[in-house]
Order: C-alpha cells, then sequence, then structure tokens
C-alpha cells in the first residue's frame, strides 16, 4: 500500500534593513513550524537582494518581512519588484512587526496578502496564510 504525501509549504521568514529587533520573526518562524510549515529563518539585516535570492534559491511559496524599522514600504516595495524581476512574482508576502495603520492599505496595494501586527493570534497567522497559499495552489 503506498500512502502519498503532500509537500510542506515553505515559507522565508526574512528581517530586512538595519534593525536588529528579531523576537517577533522567531516567533514567526517557530509557530509556522509547529503548524507544519517548512520555514528558513534569514538571520537579521538582510538586503531585499539577498532575501530575494533565497527565496528564488529556496523555492517558497511564501516570505514573511518582520519590520520595526520604518523602512516597509521602502523595503517592501523593492522586494516585491524584485520578485517580479526574478519570475518570481507569484510567491507571496505577508508582513509582521509594528506598522502604522494609515500604512497597511500601501502596503496591500504593492501586493502584500496581510500584514500581521503585535499581539495577532498565532491562529490567525496560521489560518490567513493557509487560505492564501490554497488559493496560490488552485492555480493553473
Amino acid at each position: 500500500m503506498t500512502t502519498e504525501t503532500h509537500p510542506r509549504h515553505r515559507i522565508l521568514i526574512a528581517k530586512p534593513g538595519l534593525d536588529g529587533h528579531d523576537r517577533g520573526a522567531k516567533y514567526v518562524a517557530h509557530l509556522l513550524r509547529d503548524a507544519g510549515f517548512e520555514v528558513i529563518y534569514t538571520g537579521i539585516r538582510r538586503t531585499p537582494e539577498q532575501i530575494v535570492s533565497t527565496a528564488v534559491q529556496e523555492d517558497v511559496q511564501a516570505i514573511g518581512i518582520s519590520l520595526l524599522s520604518g523602512a516597509h514600504l521602502v523595503l517592501v516595495d523593492k522586494i516585491i519588484a524584485l520578485l517580479k524581476e526574478q519570475e518570481a512574482g507569484n510567491i507571496i508576502v505577508f508582513v509582521g512587526g509594528v506598522i502604522p495603520d494609515h500604512d497597511i492599505a500601501a502596503l496591500k496595494k504593492m501586493g502584500v496578502i496581510e500584514v500581521f501586527g503585535p499581539g495577532t493570534p498565532a491562529k490567525t497567522i496560521v489560518e490567513t496564510l493557509n487560505f492564501h497559499l490554497a488559493k496560490q495552489s488552485a492555480r493553473p
């Protein structure tokens, strides 16, 4: 008897820019691992180019960007532009961290699927990612 196995979704968690505070990024990486995702954590102070290069090399389905530096609009815009340049625009991007409410719409307009602020329940993060990854998998 053979058992059909389904590959786990691969998610990259990244900390772009100069901010060295990675507690939230590590928390999300652990909760996603506990939920069954395969997680790659890049560490702190990565450039958008490093993040996109790693995402493409690791063949991830999603990138979680953790930001506290205030440079979220510039950094996320650059990451999404680089993904498109690398023909990897199908990779889902989500953001976490301290993001002012008035910037959330701009991030979503760029293509971010969701912005998770401090205190977002783990269940909400996992369910949101599962929903968007299922939609992504259903596309031809």
